[in-house]
């Protein structure tokens, strides 16, 4: 039994593939354990050694769960579709479909390498067409409903329709864009075309025209999310705001069923703070105001209504629908230089930027209290899409709004005293109202109520929730997504494509680049022509396909449906996911809205898909920079070298083949990014340090990949090396480094392939989880990996003596033996169900040295141990389980229960002092009284020594901490 832990990694993944150790079956007769990864997007670097961070601990919890009688889904897939593998794919050539392809192997091969117990029978691709066609089924569904206010959920197109037919809009409650008014007369009298565009008013899934988040570079709609300080996330491209006939999900009908929802899940507070943020519940009054000249209304939603008299200006979003018909023709160029301006800000940059900008429309609101006179403005600071797109300006109340009249020269109202309240800001709802009517001298939470009930007694308004949350954009003028299942009739009339023809498949294409906003599927004559009519052209988001696929792991190879009820009836929802919080709005949110539009309609038993999720933390990766220096040599000339970071300026300096003189720091040197693969880690003074070695230098000019090509390139910067000398001859330079987020673009991402193969893949596995809390963020570093692959090879050593054979015993554990096995059980079983994996492995650390000094080689103290160590050393722990004659998989095997008998303290050690200072310790009975344990000390020989020809003055007596004599 040799110590290889690379032949014992091959051996025992071979075994687990061929004897299908991981397959799970729908099986009802034991209790289900459903535990999810997030899935990754399969890009072609591969995992470096942050990803697999929380698969670890995701399969440390189910192969627990196994051992302890569950019947666990643990299934692993990938999320294939998407902006990254078409733009790689228009970049090189590379069909996305043979990207994907290759990618995936990659990864499933990576990952088992990790010894990770997944499922992979279970496995799903989202490009796969056996996969999309659900995914098309799905939103069809969507499509094919509208929401019910009062009855609170998702009901078929078909019931508005009778509804409409029969009634018209009374007594309709339905989430819908905008409030209409129609008798059943005029529902009835509508032609087709009239009718599909009244439904796309109320429908789930609907098509109309939205400002979107347009990149040009990447030819596509952009996700908010994707968005950051007005470029895209992916390749820093510009984006800019741009109105297009998109296809949209009315998340906005769940929005309060999703806020009340987070109360039901086990969520980190800080993941639940950003959809709560994401959703923006707020309360107030929807405010009209008339416009003077103008038969339509200013309509506003205002949390304050008790300000409303210190209203001096009106602002509508630039995109209001109203802008074009209040700009009068004094106004028109000024209105359209704007309009042009903020067409190429983003909304990010919009909101977040200080900028005060707008311009005046020339028109006039009239107050609906005093019929003052109200000018118009757009300002950018204003979305069309947040609440009515309107708002009435409270400067004296409002930052923005304060700015905004003092750039533009408009009157303030003071109509908040908040003299009684100390440091509150303008945000604080506090103050009393003054320079308001019949409001004045009352406190803010009663004005409120004061000003609702006057505007809604006055027919100018009416109480109202808003929320920040906007409708989800959900198409693409992209190729590599799932196509939306609609075909246009001769009337422009969208219709479902019908399951017996799904899935609709996307067409063969060499050139499928985005054009100027238009899909490349529009090139694609043949494919959009069919005999019902013109197919949509618009693809699915990247998104499309995450938002239900733990549901597709319950039955996957269903033909017949997107999951069998008997499948999901069983398994229900997910026990435990575990994913980024970067995911809390762009997935997580967004399929739990799909989840309750299931639920709606009776597709899946509970309200929220995932009863607990844990966001791992990021393993960040040093950043390692040379020094590139000027070596001024005694001649005046100057050269280019490479010198250690710890070298300052103006230190002499004598490079081999270059000369003598000192160094010289200017413009011209500075950092240069080294690839962390060609870095040594080392230990100086108990600190990491890192080194580029000769060695490196060396092996770089010989290596053909990416890294070495660009380090090749960043060599060719100066003409020599100013080496440093270590202890054993090798010459090298410091670099100096920074922590970061593991990247190939800062050439820092660390393969766990490597690791393993010099390690192991246990070793690697309980090293990541001994780095700390899996919940927070920490630097990688291999400075501490040795210690965890000799407490591995102490772990053996327990079981194999000399010769490398199995040295264990029959005869029963001591007392002090199993009292370290029962702790070490109760201690790590605890600890799991916490996600405490980083002190699950110190405990293990503790059990096997104290067992090591004990010199314990017996079957009943480690036996249980190989079954406990299973979850977090999959690979040694299964050659250790089948030496020791375990039947079957050690992964099958019967989790070890602690027994407290061996927990109890029977006797406790005693530190005895004489007046503060311990002399000497004593062994007494746990259970002793104070009276009990005074006695007993006192009548010891060696106590009494110590007491001898003294007084004894007071007796301190602390049960199970200490005795102190005060003696004189």
């Amino acid at each position: 039994m040799k110590f290889d832990v690379q032949a014992i990694d091959r051996k025992w993944q071979k075994y687990w593939q061929e004897q299908k150790t991981y397959r799970t079956s729908n099986d009802t007769d034991r209790p289900k354990y459903y535990v999810l990864d997030m899935f990754p997007y399969p890009s072609g670097s591969g995992l470096h050694v942050g990803h697999p961070l929380g698969y670890i601990g995701s399969d440390i919890v189910a192969r627990h769960k196994r051992q302890a009688g569950y019947n666990v889904l643990h299934p692993m897939g990938f999320d294939a579709f998407g902006l990254p593998a078409e733009q790689y794919a228009i970049d090189t050539g590379v069909h996305p479909s043979e990207s994907t392809a290759l990618n995936t192997a990659r990864y499933r091969e990576q990952m088992e390498r990790l010894g990770l117990s997944f499922d992979w029978d279970r496995s799903v691709n989202t490009s796969d067409p056996d996969y999309f066609k659900w995914t098309q089924w799905i939103i069809g569904r969507v499509f094919e409903h509208w929401y019910d206010c009062k009855e609170d959920r998702a009901r078929p197109i078909q019931e508005l329709i009778d509804h409409l037919a029969a009634h018209g809009t009374e007594g309709l409650e339905a989430a819908e864009t905008e409030a209409l008014e129609l008798t059943a007369d005029a529902f009835n009298a509508l032609s087709d075309k009239e009718r599909s565009d009244l439904l796309m008013n109320y429908r789930l899934a609907f098509r109309s025209v939205s400002y979107v988040n347009w990149c040009e570079a990447l030819g596509t709609v952009l996700a908010n999310d994707e968005v950051k300080d007005g470029r895209s996330e992916r390749g820093n491209h510009p984006v800019e705001q741009r109105p297009m006939l998109q296809w949209s999900l009315r998340i906005t009908a769940y929005a309060e069923r999703l806020l009340a929802g987070l109360e039901e899940v086990d969520y980190s507070e800080g993941l639940k703070a950003q959809q709560v943020n994401w959703i923006g519940k707020s309360t107030g009054a929807l405010v009209h105001f008339d416009i003077e000249g103008h038969d339509e209304k200013l309509n506003i939603f205002t949390t304050r209504p008790d300000t409303i008299y210190g209203t001096t200006f009106m602002v509508i979003a630039p995109e209001h629908e109203l802008v074009d018909r209040l700009t009068t023709a004094e106004q028109r160029t000024e209105i359209d230089e704007y309009l042009d301006y903020v067409g190429r800000r983003s909304e990010l940059d919009r909101v977040s930027e200080n900028r005060v900008t707008g311009a005046f429309t020339g028109a006039y609101a009239i107050h609906p209290l005093n019929g003052e006179r109200v000018p118009i403005y757009i300002a950018e600071y204003v979305l069309r899409d947040y609440g009515t797109g309107a708002i009435m300006a409270v400067p004296s109340d409002d930052d923005r709004d304060k700015r905004f009249a003092e750039k533009f020269g408009i009157k303030i109202i003071d109509v908040v005293d908040k003299s009684d309240y100390p440091g509150a800001t303008l945000k604080d709802k506090v103050g009393r109202i003054i320079n308001s009517d019949f409001m004045n001298g009352m406190e803010v939470p009663e004005a409120i109520e004061a000003a609702t009930e006057r505007i809604e007694s006055l027919g100018r308004g009416k109480r109202q929730v808003n929320y920040r949350i906007r409708d989800l954009v959900f198409s693409r003028q992209r190729y590599w997504g799932e196509p939306w299942p609609i075909i246009y009739d001769e009337n422009d009339v969208p219709h479902l494509v019908p399951l017996d023809e799904l899935p609709v498949t996307l067409p063969e294409m060499e050139d499928f680049r985005a054009v100027s906003g238009a899909s490349p599927l529009e090139r694609a004559k043949e494919w959009v022509a069919t005999p019902k009519g013109r197919r949509e052209t618009d693809t699915m988001p990247a998104t499309a396909g995450s938002n239900w696929y733990y549901l597709r792991y319950m039955d996957p190879r269903n033909e017949e449906a997107f999951v069998g009820q008997e499948a999901v009836n069983y398994w229900r929802d997910v026990d435990l996911y575990v994913g980024g919080a970067e995911h809390a709005v762009s997935h997580i949110l967004y399929s739990r809205l799909i989840h309750k539009f299931l639920f709606d309609i009776g597709q899946v038993p509970t309200r929220e898909p995932y009863k607990k999720l844990l966001n791992q933390g990021m393993i960040g990766g040093p950043i390692s920079y040379i020094h590139l220096g000027i070596l001024l040599t005694d001649d005046g000339q100057r050269h280019p070298v490479w010198v250690s970071s710890d070298v300052a300026e103006g230190t002499p300096l004598t490079v081999e083949g270059v000369g003598s003189g000192y160094l010289v720091l200017d413009e011209s040197t500075g950092t240069r990014l080294t690839p962390l693969r060609f870095v040594t880690e080392t230990s100086v003074n108990n600190e990491s340090s890192y080194r580029l070695y000769r060695s490196s230098v060396d092996e770089a000019q010989r290596l053909e990949h990416q890294d070495a090509s660009y380090f090749r390139t960043i060599l060719q910067q100066a003409s020599a090396f100013a080496w440093v000398t270590d202890r054993e001859g090798r010459q090298y330079l410091e670099l100096s480094v920074e922590q970061g987020k593991m990247s190939k673009r800062k050439y820092n991402a660390v393969n766990p392939d490597d690791i393993c193969e010099r390690y192991g893949a246990d070793c690697f596995r309980m090293y990541e989880m001994f780095l700390g809390p899996i919940d927070q963020a920490k630097p990688w570093s291999v400075s501490g990996i040795d210690g965890v692959y000799r407490f591995l090879r102490r772990f053996w050593n327990l079981f194999v003596g000399e010769g490398d054979r199995l040295n264990v015993s029959d005869e029963s554990g001591t007392k002090d033996e199993m009292k370290v096995l029962h702790t070490l059980i109760r201690k790590v079983t605890e600890d799991i169900d916490k996600l405490s994996f980083n002190t699950c492995v110190s405990a293990f650390m503790v059990a096997t040295n104290e067992l090591t000094k004990s010199g314990c080689r017996k079957r009943e103290v480690l036996e249980p141990m190989v079954r406990l160590i299973a979850p977090f050393a999959p690979h040694l722990s299964e050659e250790l389980f089948a030496a020791l004659g375990g039947s079957g998989s050690v992964h099958h095997a019967v989790w070890p229960d602690w027994e407290e008998r061996y927990l109890v303290e029977e006797s406790i050690t005693y530190p005895i002092a004489f007046n503060g200072k311990t002399r000497l310790t004593l062994e007494l009975p746990a259970a002793a009284s104070r009276q009990e344990i005074e006695q007993a000390v006192r009548a010891d020989e060696q106590v009494q020594g110590h007491l001898s020809g003294k007084s004894v003055r007071k007796v301190i007596v602390v049960p199970k901490r200490m005795v102190n004599f005060v003696v004189g």
